[in-house]
């Protein structure tokens, strides 16, 4: 399957549609159902203790889903997600970027479901997983 947008555009689209977000992640790596995506660690994505927060690891998660299911079939701002599994696994390394590892399992007319594994830069074991299920509307 083709590439509907390419890294650029969906760049763009986040600008224009989330621009509250745009700043927070950067797209590495765009391929068919594959994305990489960083999202560079600020003090506002911590929690007490110098970790990462849960909320930042679901966003980086969330996004990186989201933005490989538009890169496959356009921009259609109102994809949502529907239900989300998010397991953490080990304490982020402190001031290093998280990178998201998402693939699409399926992408179908209605549902699309990604997997994402998020590490911290330079490890080698992710820090969290995610499978995340969006609504594709008509």
């Amino acid at each position: 399957m083709a590439l509907k947008m390419s890294s650029e555009e969906l760049m763009e689209f986040i600008g224009a549609e989330f621009p509250q977000v745009k700043e927070d992640f950067i797209i590495e790596g765009l391929a068919d159902k594959r994305i990489t995506v960083r999202m560079p660690v600020a003090e506002r994505h911590l929690r007490p203790g110098g970790t990462v927060s849960g909320p930042s690891m679901f966003a980086l998660a969330d996004v990186s889903v989201y933005l490989v299911i538009l890169a496959m079939i356009g921009p259609k701002a109102l994809a949502v997600t529907t239900n989300c599994s998010l397991d953490f696994m080990r304490k982020p390394a402190a001031g290093v970027d998280l990178i998201a590892e998402c693939r699409l399992l399926k992408l179908g007319r209605a549902l699309a479901v990604g997997d994402v594994l998020i590490f911290s830069e330079g490890m080698d074991q992710p820090v969290a997983r995610s499978t995340m299920t969006y609504s594709i509307p008509a």
